[in-house]
């Protein structure tokens, strides 16, 4: 700290005017003491900072949580509290993972050395990672950790196996949670977000060394996107977006590594969704999105061209995210325009075009507009269909 938090304030004292021969006299003039106002003696003001105060923590905080750890888990009667305080304070602390993760292993391997208490662990990860959505990714990196840092390895299955058998029972009831009332989805949603995440970052080291992913992920996230497209009920399909922004690109990598045409598959059963089923227009959208995302090669820059070299030459997706503009003729021009500058200036040396209405829509001229009020945010059927038929008509067309 600095020296300002480690020294006690000085006290607040008044200002006395210096002593004189006067003060030493017994009594006093009446007329002096007319003439000259008493001085009241403002009452000293004592602080209370001390140097032995403790330190300050929030109210969320427990300066004691550090301490437990460092000394391990003596200060816990059960191997359930240790586990489930620590994921707490990764829940809300995600930094500390880089700081506290080694002295946590260490303190399960103390700790955890039967194959009940394996299993308990398994089961405390794999209930925080799926209860609590912003877990899933961290839950995950937790488990690869201790899948190479845990030594106990008893006859029922190391932490990876257990914790793979954890996944598999939520993995066979797949098409009846897929199914099932709205609750049974939200709680297989989550399961199916943390088991991308395990997909993603769980590492299984081979016989020479090298670093891969779990195959048998890669093949259940298969089955559990056809679970999602087989019951197109808005969550479902909404769940299934998700999870192919998250894992489409690696999974299509390690697809076509193989020679299969999975994705293309994928891609075809959304737009089949898109015709066919009764999702609402939002999802929809969605799901055309996804296909244009895939389109582009999943966002990603073109392989021969690093970010900074990425160029509207040598990169289709450079001016993907750029706005549309029109100039006063009511000809459309985006940054790749080549007269893209002289363009824009002379799109802002233009006049306001509503200078009868705020920022926030409310009309200044105190009448309304007929037209600005009959505008609908719905959009119209033909055009949505159209659309729709555009988008599938480009992902076709990038196919040959």
């Amino acid at each position: 700290m600095s020296d300002g938090f480690d020294r006690a304030p000085e006290q607040t004292r008044p200002l006395r005017a210096p002593p004189s021969s006067q003060d030493n006299s017994p009594q006093q003039n009446s007329e002096s003491t007319m003439a000259k106002p008493q001085v009241v003696a403002a009452p000293v003001l004592m602080s209370k900072l001390s140097v032995n105060a403790p330190e300050f923590y929030p109210s969320s905080y427990s300066p004691n949580y550090t301490e437990s750890y460092e000394d391990g888990c003596e200060d816990y009667p059960t191997l359930s509290e240790y586990v489930q305080d620590f994921l707490n304070h990764l829940t809300e602390q995600p930094g500390s993972f880089e700081t506290e993760i080694e002295q946590f292993a260490e303190t399960l391997n103390g700790w955890v050395t039967t194959d009940d208490a394996l299993q308990e662990l398994v089961e405390l990860i794999y209930q925080q990672a799926t209860s609590i959505p912003n877990f899933s990714y961290m839950g995950a990196r937790l488990c690869n950790y201790l899948s190479h840092h845990l030594t106990i390895s008893p006859q029922s299955g190391n932490f990876r196996q257990l914790l793979l058998q954890r996944c598999r029972t939520e993995y066979e009831v797949k098409d009846q949670a897929a199914k099932g009332d709205e609750v049974t989805r939200k709680r297989f949603h989550a399961f199916v977000l943390f088991l991308g995440e395990l997909y993603l970052n769980l590492e299984i080291k081979g016989t020479n060394g090298q670093v891969t992913r779990a195959d048998i992920l890669q093949v259940g996230l298969r089955e559990l996107l056809n679970a999602l497209f087989s019951n197109p009920v808005d969550d479902n399909l909404i769940c299934a977006v998700k999870l192919l922004k998250l894992t489409g690109s690696v999974l299509e990598d390690a697809w076509k590594e193989k020679g299969k045409t999975d994705m293309e598959e994928v891609i075809q059963r959304i737009e089949n969704v898109v015709l066919d089923a009764n999702c609402s227009r939002d999802v929809k959208q969605m799901l055309l999105k996804l296909v244009e995302l895939r389109s582009s090669n999943w966002g990603r820059v073109h392989a021969t061209s690093t970010y900074r070299e990425a160029t509207p030459e040598n990169d289709p997706n450079y001016f993907m995210n750029e706005p549309t503009f029109y100039t006063s003729d009511g000809v459309p021009f985006t940054a790749a325009d080549p007269d893209y500058q002289e363009k824009y200036q002379e799109l802002l040396e233009r006049e306001d075009f509503f200078p009868d209405y705020e920022e926030n829509g409310t009309d200044l001229s105190g009448g309304g507009d007929a037209y600005l009020d009959d505008i609908d945010d719905e959009m119209d059927p033909e055009i949505e269909e159209a659309y729709e038929k555009f988008c599938l008509e480009s992902e076709r067309k990038r196919k040959q």
